[in-house]
Parts: C-alpha cells; sequence; structure tokens
C-alpha cells in the first residue's frame, strides 16, 4: 500500500548547505579558505580579502561595469573579481592573506 503524501513531496535540499554564508561559499570556491574553516573566521578572511588592493581595483572595474550599489553587491563584486583573477594571482593574494593573518 502506497502512502500518497510520501510520494508528492519535494526533495529537500541539503539544509547545511543553504546555512553557509555566501562569502564562505566565493572563499571555497576559489580555493582561499577550506571548506570546515569555521563561518566567522571565514568572515575575518572575507574582510582581509576585500581589504586587498588588488581585489578593490578589481572590484571597481565590475562596480562601475554594472552599476552595482546595493549592500549584496558587495559579495557579488567581490566573487566577479576573483573570478577574474589567475591561479597565479589567486595564489598570491591568499599568501598575502596568510601573512596579514600572522
Amino acid at each position: 500500500m502506497k502512502h500518497p503524501k510520501q510520494n508528492k513531496r519535494a526533495p529537500q535540499t541539503h539544509p547545511r548547505a543553504l546555512a553557509v554564508p555566501s562569502y564562505h561559499r566565493i572563499l571555497v570556491k576559489h580555493g582561499l579558505i577550506e571548506k570546515t574553516l569555521s563561518i566567522p573566521d571565514a568572515y575575518e578572511v572575507f574582510l582581509k580579502v576585500g581589504a586587498d588592493p588588488e581585489i578593490q581595483k578589481l572590484r571597481r572595474k565590475v562596480e562601475r561595469g554594472n552599476k552595482i550599489k546595493h549592500v549584496p553587491a558587495l559579495y557579488l563584486a567581490t566573487a566577479m573579481a576573483l573570478q577574474g583573477m589567475t591561479k597565479q594571482e589567486l595564489e598570491a593574494l591568499k599568501l598575502r592573506i596568510e601573512e596579514k593573518r600572522v
């Protein structure tokens, strides 16, 4: 005997994936932090990434091009700036961030 309520339920996404903030996912995607890093520590790293002169320069280009003005745009512009960087530039950024951490 089938239970109709169970068959009609939509598949649920993983709740833990939804709980991770966008800045954490951005940093993990670009290899700047480990997936297991705590959210407060990840935010601290995100602020350091945002304060980096290279990122600021790239972010300004993105912001000018897209006329981004609202708050979530900071995450989007930073993600776009990171996406535009080469692997060597990302590695150099990672080293600069680690120097600031110590």
